[in-house]
């Protein structure tokens, strides 16, 4: 049987402009890794919104999954961007293969 480790998942939705602030914050916590995807829209609060490239307004998902100190050093070091830039930041338990890698 495959045996599995519990980790951090962890997805930050921000403006591309600041992904690599939160990039460089991933890296500073020691965490090995991590993968950007584009979003083109979405709706929150506030309503819908649409990829703006013009006016600066294009989101990214940084994905990222780590041990769970890892995790909480991430958390603690991107809670003032929260706020100030409006960042959605969620994480949850995951079961993953080769624990060593994150």
């Amino acid at each position: 049987m495959i045996e599995t480790v519990i980790r951090k998942r962890i997805e930050i939705l921000a403006d591309t402009q600041l992904q690599k602030r939160v990039t460089a914050a991933i890296d500073k916590v020691g965490i090995t890794g991590w993968t950007i995807v584009p979003v083109t829209s979405g709706k929150g609060r506030e309503g819908p919104w649409r990829e703006e490239r013009v006016m600066g307004t294009d989101k990214v998902l940084v994905l990222t999954i780590a041990a769970e100190d890892k995790a909480m050093a991430l958390a603690e070091d991107l809670a003032p961007m929260l706020t100030k830039y409006g960042f959605i930041l969620s994480m949850w338990d995951v079961q993953v293969i080769r624990g060593e890698r994150f």
